[in-house]
């Protein structure tokens, strides 16, 4: 559930990236990739979710558990209050990551049907090509990049990646709200 949570804000977030955009190819880019997260988010979770014996009222109803919250937040906050270079570094590391822990799951695979369709939606190449054009669109924007500035988007991608770990340890740990 947690995951469909931040992927609903993750769309959010890149649909803003793709507002910031210099250039109507990347525009286009961005506003394409929040359109497939959102995508990906129903079919992904329109058959695991029952698998799981979760409703789809009690999915549509679930709260941001505090490190989903924080995450997303952070994302929002920096590409609505910062530049479009610092957007991209602030979405870059879900999609880097994603393919980097699909691929080596890919090679190990799993037993489970359940994350072995999401192993192999996050493994693919054709998910790989999305990444690489996000890598792309970062390289090109970041040789305009003054060295602050360039500080700056690398510190926004430092804490986007840890807060990756924050998310993928908090469904490990089941984390909720203390209070």
């Amino acid at each position: 559930m947690q995951d469909g949570v931040y992927l609903k804000q993750y769309a959010a977030a890149l649909a803003a990236v793709a507002s910031r955009a210099p250039n109507p190819s990347a525009t286009r880019m961005f506003a394409r990739h929040a359109a497939d997260a959102v995508a990906v988010e129903r079919e992904l979770h329109a058959t695991l979710l029952p698998e799981l014996g979760i409703s789809a009222a009690d999915a549509a109803a679930a709260e941001p558990a505090p490190a989903n919250l924080a995450y997303t937040s952070y994302l929002l906050a920096t590409i609505r209050g910062g530049s479009y270079a610092e957007g991209i570094g602030a979405v870059l590391p879900c999609y880097w990551i994603y393919w980097e822990v699909g691929m080596e799951l890919l090679r190990r695979g799993s037993p489970d049907p359940r994350y072995q369709r999401w192993i192999s939606t996050y493994g693919s190449e054709e998910f790989g090509a999305v990444v690489r054009d996000a890598i792309a669109q970062a390289e090109a924007t970041g040789t305009s990049l003054s060295p602050a500035r360039r500080t700056l988007v690398r510190r926004h991608f430092r804490t986007t990646s840890r807060y990756e770990w924050m998310f993928w340890d908090m469904g490990y740990r089941r984390e909720s709200w203390p209070v």
